[in-house]
Protein backbone atom coordinates (compact mmCIF):
# COMPACT_ATOMS: atom_id res chain seq x y z
CA UNK A 1 0.00 0.00 0.00
CA UNK A 2 1.31 3.56 -0.94
CA UNK A 3 1.63 5.89 2.31
CA UNK A 4 0.31 9.07 2.65
CA UNK A 5 3.16 11.15 4.22
CA UNK A 6 2.12 14.44 5.09
CA UNK A 7 5.93 15.25 3.89
CA UNK A 8 4.94 14.91 0.42
CA UNK A 9 4.50 17.62 -1.67
CA UNK A 10 1.34 19.27 -2.31
CA UNK A 11 -0.32 16.22 -0.35
CA UNK A 12 -1.98 17.66 3.31
CA UNK A 13 -4.11 16.06 6.08
CA UNK A 14 -6.06 18.04 8.40
CA UNK A 15 -8.29 16.75 11.00
CA UNK A 16 -11.41 18.14 12.03
CA UNK A 17 -14.61 16.44 14.92
CA UNK A 18 -16.36 13.62 12.51
CA UNK A 19 -13.59 14.07 9.36
CA UNK A 20 -10.59 14.07 8.28
CA UNK A 21 -9.59 16.04 5.05
CA UNK A 22 -6.93 14.80 2.73
CA UNK A 23 -5.96 17.64 0.11
CA UNK A 24 -3.73 16.56 -2.67
CA UNK A 25 -3.60 17.59 -6.76
CA UNK A 26 -5.69 15.51 -8.93
CA UNK A 27 -2.21 13.78 -10.20
CA UNK A 28 -2.22 11.89 -6.70
CA UNK A 29 -6.01 11.54 -6.14
CA UNK A 30 -5.42 7.55 -7.40
CA UNK A 31 -2.82 7.40 -4.93
CA UNK A 32 -4.83 8.77 -1.93
CA UNK A 33 -7.71 6.37 -2.97
CA UNK A 34 -5.78 3.41 -2.74
CA UNK A 35 -4.82 3.87 0.68
CA UNK A 36 -8.25 5.13 1.84
CA UNK A 37 -9.81 1.82 0.56
CA UNK A 38 -7.49 -0.13 2.78
CA UNK A 39 -7.74 1.90 5.69
CA UNK A 40 -9.05 -0.32 8.54
CA UNK A 41 -11.75 2.66 10.37
CA UNK A 42 -13.46 4.57 8.04
CA UNK A 43 -16.97 4.66 7.38
CA UNK A 44 -16.48 6.37 3.67
CA UNK A 45 -14.61 9.00 1.91
CA UNK A 46 -15.41 11.54 -1.29
CA UNK A 47 -13.64 13.53 -3.57
CA UNK A 48 -15.17 17.10 -2.44
CA UNK A 49 -14.75 20.56 -4.04
CA UNK A 50 -14.50 23.24 -1.53
CA UNK A 51 -15.66 26.69 -1.99
CA UNK A 52 -16.17 30.45 0.08
CA UNK A 53 -18.83 29.83 2.56
CA UNK A 54 -21.86 32.33 1.04
CA UNK A 55 -24.95 31.27 -0.36
CA UNK A 56 -24.10 32.01 -3.77
CA UNK A 57 -20.58 29.99 -4.21
CA UNK A 58 -22.34 27.40 -2.74
CA UNK A 59 -25.42 27.14 -5.02
CA UNK A 60 -22.92 27.15 -7.58
CA UNK A 61 -20.58 24.56 -6.51
CA UNK A 62 -23.53 22.20 -6.31
CA UNK A 63 -25.14 23.11 -10.07
CA UNK A 64 -21.40 21.92 -10.63
CA UNK A 65 -21.87 18.79 -8.59
CA UNK A 66 -25.21 18.59 -10.45
CA UNK A 67 -24.10 18.67 -14.00
CA UNK A 68 -20.97 16.53 -13.13
CA UNK A 69 -23.42 13.69 -11.80
CA UNK A 70 -25.76 14.34 -14.75
CA UNK A 71 -22.80 13.88 -17.15
CA UNK A 72 -22.27 10.18 -15.15
CA UNK A 73 -25.98 9.17 -16.52
CA UNK A 74 -27.44 10.12 -13.23
CA UNK A 75 -31.18 11.48 -13.83
CA UNK A 76 -32.34 11.56 -9.76
CA UNK A 77 -30.57 12.75 -7.18
CA UNK A 78 -31.50 15.20 -3.43
CA UNK A 79 -29.69 17.34 -1.62
CA UNK A 80 -28.69 16.40 2.10
CA UNK A 81 -27.58 19.19 4.12
CA UNK A 82 -25.40 19.60 7.34
CA UNK A 83 -24.26 23.34 8.70
CA UNK A 84 -21.78 22.93 11.73
CA UNK A 85 -21.28 26.74 11.32
CA UNK A 86 -24.46 27.88 12.67
CA UNK A 87 -23.75 31.88 11.19
CA UNK A 88 -24.17 30.75 7.80
CA UNK A 89 -27.07 32.84 6.78
CA UNK A 90 -29.49 30.07 5.91
CA UNK A 91 -30.34 26.59 7.75
CA UNK A 92 -29.79 23.39 6.32
CA UNK A 93 -33.41 22.84 5.03
CA UNK A 94 -33.26 26.22 3.17
CA UNK A 95 -29.88 24.90 1.71
CA UNK A 96 -31.73 21.78 -0.02
CA UNK A 97 -34.70 23.61 -0.98
CA UNK A 98 -32.36 26.21 -3.19
CA UNK A 99 -29.60 24.40 -4.29
CA UNK A 100 -32.00 21.67 -6.11
CA UNK A 101 -33.56 24.40 -7.46
CA UNK A 102 -30.60 25.81 -8.70
CA UNK A 103 -29.68 22.40 -9.89
CA UNK A 104 -32.74 21.57 -12.00
CA UNK A 105 -33.03 25.10 -13.47
CA UNK A 106 -29.25 24.66 -14.55
CA UNK A 107 -29.53 21.09 -15.32
CA UNK A 108 -32.76 19.84 -17.32
CA UNK A 109 -31.83 16.24 -17.31
CA UNK A 110 -31.94 15.82 -13.81
CA UNK A 111 -35.08 15.63 -11.46
CA UNK A 112 -35.45 15.29 -7.72
CA UNK A 113 -35.91 12.30 -5.46
CA UNK A 114 -35.87 12.66 -2.00
CA UNK A 115 -37.37 8.97 -1.40
CA UNK A 116 -34.93 6.68 -3.80
CA UNK A 117 -32.16 8.92 -5.58
CA UNK A 118 -29.68 7.75 -8.20
CA UNK A 119 -27.12 9.75 -6.03
CA UNK A 120 -27.16 12.13 -3.18
CA UNK A 121 -25.32 15.92 -3.40
CA UNK A 122 -24.16 16.83 0.33
CA UNK A 123 -23.21 19.89 1.11
CA UNK A 124 -21.17 20.55 4.59
CA UNK A 125 -21.04 24.03 6.40
CA UNK A 126 -17.64 23.93 8.27
CA UNK A 127 -14.53 26.46 8.29
CA UNK A 128 -15.43 26.04 4.30
CA UNK A 129 -18.10 24.82 2.60
CA UNK A 130 -18.00 21.53 1.14
CA UNK A 131 -20.04 19.79 -2.08
CA UNK A 132 -19.60 16.20 -3.02
CA UNK A 133 -21.62 13.34 -4.35
CA UNK A 134 -20.94 9.81 -5.18
CA UNK A 135 -19.16 8.79 -2.05
CA UNK A 136 -17.31 5.50 -1.47
CA UNK A 137 -17.86 2.90 1.23
CA UNK A 138 -15.19 2.17 3.57
CA UNK A 139 -13.98 -1.02 5.62
CA UNK A 140 -15.23 0.03 8.91
CA UNK A 141 -14.19 -1.53 11.73
CA UNK A 142 -11.91 -0.29 14.43
CA UNK A 143 -8.72 1.48 14.17
CA UNK A 144 -5.96 -0.70 13.77
CA UNK A 145 -3.54 -0.11 16.95
CA UNK A 146 -6.48 0.12 19.23
CA UNK A 147 -7.21 -3.22 20.94
CA UNK A 148 -3.52 -4.50 21.11
CA UNK A 149 -0.73 -6.43 19.00
CA UNK A 150 -1.52 -10.18 17.92
CA UNK A 151 1.19 -12.76 16.02
CA UNK A 152 -0.52 -14.41 13.24
CA UNK A 153 0.72 -17.82 11.77
CA UNK A 154 0.91 -16.99 8.44
CA UNK A 155 1.06 -19.98 5.99
CA UNK A 156 0.93 -19.32 2.07
CA UNK A 157 -2.93 -20.81 1.52
CA UNK A 158 -5.89 -18.77 1.30
CA UNK A 159 -7.31 -18.81 4.94
CA UNK A 160 -4.51 -17.20 7.20
CA UNK A 161 -4.45 -13.79 5.37
CA UNK A 162 -8.39 -13.93 5.54
CA UNK A 163 -7.81 -14.23 9.12
CA UNK A 164 -5.07 -11.22 9.81
CA UNK A 165 -7.34 -8.50 8.03
CA UNK A 166 -9.82 -9.66 10.53
CA UNK A 167 -8.00 -9.29 13.25
CA UNK A 168 -6.88 -5.71 12.23
CA UNK A 169 -10.22 -4.96 11.53
CA UNK A 170 -11.24 -5.41 14.78
CA UNK A 171 -9.20 -3.14 15.74
CA UNK A 172 -5.54 -4.91 16.20
CA UNK A 173 -2.14 -4.83 15.05
CA UNK A 174 -0.96 -7.61 13.67
CA UNK A 175 2.53 -9.14 13.26
CA UNK A 176 3.54 -12.68 11.39
CA UNK A 177 5.38 -15.54 12.12
CA UNK A 178 6.08 -17.77 8.76
CA UNK A 179 7.67 -21.62 9.11
CA UNK A 180 9.82 -22.18 6.11
CA UNK A 181 11.42 -25.92 5.09
CA UNK A 182 14.27 -24.86 3.10
CA UNK A 183 15.18 -27.25 0.75
CA UNK A 184 12.11 -28.90 0.80
CA UNK A 185 9.86 -26.29 0.64
CA UNK A 186 11.59 -23.96 -2.57
CA UNK A 187 12.03 -20.01 -2.57
CA UNK A 188 9.19 -19.23 -4.32
CA UNK A 189 6.99 -20.34 -1.48
CA UNK A 190 8.58 -18.15 0.80
CA UNK A 191 8.37 -15.14 -1.51
CA UNK A 192 4.91 -16.27 -1.91
CA UNK A 193 4.58 -15.76 1.88
CA UNK A 194 6.61 -12.76 1.62
CA UNK A 195 3.55 -11.20 -1.18
CA UNK A 196 0.96 -12.47 1.21
CA UNK A 197 2.26 -10.74 3.94
CA UNK A 198 2.42 -7.35 2.38
CA UNK A 199 -1.46 -7.71 0.84
CA UNK A 200 -2.15 -8.44 4.35
CA UNK A 201 0.11 -5.54 6.05
CA UNK A 202 -1.64 -3.18 3.59
CA UNK A 203 -5.01 -3.34 5.78
CA UNK A 204 -2.37 -3.22 9.25
CA UNK A 205 -0.44 -0.13 8.78
CA UNK A 206 2.92 -2.52 8.25
CA UNK A 207 3.59 -5.37 9.39
CA UNK A 208 6.56 -7.98 10.24
CA UNK A 209 7.02 -10.89 9.08
CA UNK A 210 9.44 -13.52 11.18
CA UNK A 211 10.92 -16.47 8.84
CA UNK A 212 11.89 -19.51 10.93
CA UNK A 213 13.57 -22.33 8.91
CA UNK A 214 12.03 -25.32 10.48
CA UNK A 215 13.47 -27.93 8.05
CA UNK A 216 15.55 -29.66 11.18
CA UNK A 217 12.05 -29.68 13.59
CA UNK A 218 10.32 -31.27 10.68
CA UNK A 219 13.20 -33.66 9.94
CA UNK A 220 13.12 -34.77 13.38
CA UNK A 221 9.27 -35.19 13.47
CA UNK A 222 9.29 -37.04 10.63
CA UNK A 223 12.01 -39.86 11.55
CA UNK A 224 11.08 -40.14 15.19
CA UNK A 225 7.28 -39.80 15.50
CA UNK A 226 4.27 -41.96 14.22
CA UNK A 227 3.12 -40.72 11.01
CA UNK A 228 -0.76 -40.61 11.59
CA UNK A 229 0.41 -38.12 14.03
CA UNK A 230 3.00 -35.92 12.39
CA UNK A 231 0.89 -33.36 11.45
CA UNK A 232 -0.41 -32.55 15.09
CA UNK A 233 2.85 -32.30 16.38
CA UNK A 234 4.57 -30.22 13.68
CA UNK A 235 1.37 -27.87 14.76
CA UNK A 236 2.49 -28.30 18.21
CA UNK A 237 6.16 -27.15 17.66
CA UNK A 238 4.55 -24.53 15.44
CA UNK A 239 2.32 -22.94 17.86
CA UNK A 240 5.27 -23.14 20.98
CA UNK A 241 7.76 -21.03 18.49
CA UNK A 242 5.05 -18.94 17.66
CA UNK A 243 4.47 -17.88 21.20
CA UNK A 244 8.33 -17.49 21.75
CA UNK A 245 8.14 -15.17 19.44
CA UNK A 246 4.88 -13.51 20.14
CA UNK A 247 6.27 -13.06 23.59
CA UNK A 248 9.80 -11.13 22.61
CA UNK A 249 7.75 -8.89 20.37
CA UNK A 250 5.16 -8.11 23.14
CA UNK A 251 2.19 -9.81 21.02
CA UNK A 252 -0.76 -10.90 23.06
CA UNK A 253 -2.37 -13.34 21.67
CA UNK A 254 -1.82 -16.17 19.02
CA UNK A 255 -3.83 -15.61 15.12
CA UNK A 256 -4.66 -18.74 13.02
CA UNK A 257 -6.41 -19.08 9.71
CA UNK A 258 -8.10 -22.45 11.17
CA UNK A 259 -11.71 -23.31 10.22
CA UNK A 260 -13.25 -25.95 12.48
CA UNK A 261 -13.13 -29.61 11.06
CA UNK A 262 -11.76 -28.16 7.39
CA UNK A 263 -8.75 -30.73 7.46
CA UNK A 264 -7.77 -33.12 9.44
CA UNK A 265 -5.45 -30.96 11.96
CA UNK A 266 -8.61 -28.91 12.72
CA UNK A 267 -10.71 -31.25 14.68
CA UNK A 268 -11.54 -30.23 17.95
CA UNK A 269 -9.62 -32.84 19.38
CA UNK A 270 -6.53 -32.06 17.37
CA UNK A 271 -6.70 -27.86 17.79
CA UNK A 272 -6.57 -28.69 21.55
CA UNK A 273 -3.58 -30.75 21.47
CA UNK A 274 -1.80 -27.99 19.09
CA UNK A 275 -2.34 -25.20 21.69
CA UNK A 276 -2.09 -27.20 25.05
CA UNK A 277 1.52 -26.26 25.28
CA UNK A 278 0.98 -22.71 24.58
CA UNK A 279 -0.63 -19.88 27.20
CA UNK A 280 -1.49 -17.15 25.29
CA UNK A 281 -5.03 -17.00 24.13
CA UNK A 282 -5.17 -18.00 20.35
CA UNK A 283 -7.91 -16.13 18.67
CA UNK A 284 -9.40 -18.25 15.44
CA UNK A 285 -11.67 -15.40 13.88
CA UNK A 286 -12.08 -18.18 10.74
CA UNK A 287 -13.23 -21.03 13.33
CA UNK A 288 -17.16 -20.94 12.26
CA UNK A 289 -16.52 -19.91 8.31
CA UNK A 290 -17.46 -21.98 5.73
CA UNK A 291 -14.78 -22.10 2.66
CA UNK A 292 -17.01 -20.03 -0.03
CA UNK A 293 -16.72 -17.41 2.50
CA UNK A 294 -13.04 -17.05 3.22
CA UNK A 295 -12.66 -17.45 -0.04
CA UNK A 296 -14.95 -14.75 -1.31
CA UNK A 297 -13.24 -12.74 1.60
CA UNK A 298 -9.81 -13.59 0.43
CA UNK A 299 -10.44 -11.97 -3.09
CA UNK A 300 -11.59 -9.03 -1.62
CA UNK A 301 -8.73 -8.37 0.18
CA UNK A 302 -6.49 -9.11 -3.25
CA UNK A 303 -4.56 -12.02 -1.28
CA UNK A 304 -6.41 -15.02 -3.54
CA UNK A 305 -4.51 -15.11 -6.59
CA UNK A 306 -1.21 -15.46 -4.63
CA UNK A 307 -2.58 -17.87 -2.31
CA UNK A 308 -3.71 -20.57 -5.11
CA UNK A 309 0.04 -20.07 -6.51
CA UNK A 310 1.06 -23.91 -6.67
CA UNK A 311 4.09 -23.52 -4.31
CA UNK A 312 3.65 -26.10 -1.38
CA UNK A 313 4.24 -25.17 2.42
CA UNK A 314 5.74 -26.81 5.20
CA UNK A 315 2.27 -27.61 7.00
CA UNK A 316 1.25 -29.84 3.75
CA UNK A 317 4.64 -30.79 2.91
CA UNK A 318 5.08 -34.65 4.53
CA UNK A 319 1.23 -34.52 5.12
CA UNK A 320 0.11 -38.66 6.09
CA UNK A 321 -2.06 -40.53 4.31
CA UNK A 322 -3.93 -41.68 7.35
CA UNK A 323 -3.64 -38.81 10.18
CA UNK A 324 -4.94 -38.84 13.46
CA UNK A 325 -8.59 -37.33 13.19
CA UNK A 326 -9.28 -37.30 17.00
CA UNK A 327 -5.51 -36.74 19.02
CA UNK A 328 -5.65 -37.12 23.18
CA UNK A 329 -3.90 -34.31 24.78
CA UNK A 330 -2.18 -36.79 26.48
CA UNK A 331 -1.01 -39.12 24.23
CA UNK A 332 0.40 -35.68 22.03
CA UNK A 333 2.35 -34.36 25.03
CA UNK A 334 4.13 -37.62 25.61
CA UNK A 335 5.19 -37.80 21.57
CA UNK A 336 5.88 -34.62 21.65
CA UNK A 337 7.92 -34.49 24.49
CA UNK A 338 9.93 -37.85 23.17
CA UNK A 339 10.80 -35.69 20.14
CA UNK A 340 13.04 -33.25 21.99
CA UNK A 341 12.74 -30.20 19.78
CA UNK A 342 13.73 -27.51 22.37
CA UNK A 343 16.78 -27.47 20.84
CA UNK A 344 15.62 -27.08 17.16
CA UNK A 345 13.22 -24.73 17.96
CA UNK A 346 15.50 -22.32 19.62
CA UNK A 347 17.96 -22.58 16.76
CA UNK A 348 15.05 -21.81 14.51
CA UNK A 349 14.34 -18.12 16.55
CA UNK A 350 18.10 -17.79 16.94
CA UNK A 351 18.53 -17.57 13.12
CA UNK A 352 14.89 -16.23 12.28
CA UNK A 353 14.73 -13.29 9.16
CA UNK A 354 12.99 -10.60 9.86
CA UNK A 355 11.37 -9.00 6.67
CA UNK A 356 9.51 -5.62 7.00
Amino acid sequence: MLKINENEKNVKLRTTDGRFFIECPQEKSEMVEDVLSRLIGISGWAKTAACKKTVDDVLAACVEEGKKISAAGIKTFKIDARRTDKSFPISSYEICCQAGNAIINAVKELAVDIHSPQDVIKVEIREKAYVYSGGKKGLGGLPVGSAGRGLLLLSGGIDSPVAGFLMAARGMNVDAVHFHSYPYTSLEAKQKVINLAKITGSYCMGIRLYILNFTGVQMRIKERAPAPWTTVLLRMAMMEAAEKTAVKIKCKCLITGESLSQVASQTIENLTCAQNRVKLPVLRPLIGANKENIIRQSERIGAYKISILPYEDCCTLFTPAHPVLHGGVAEANELYESLELEPLIEEALKNHELVK
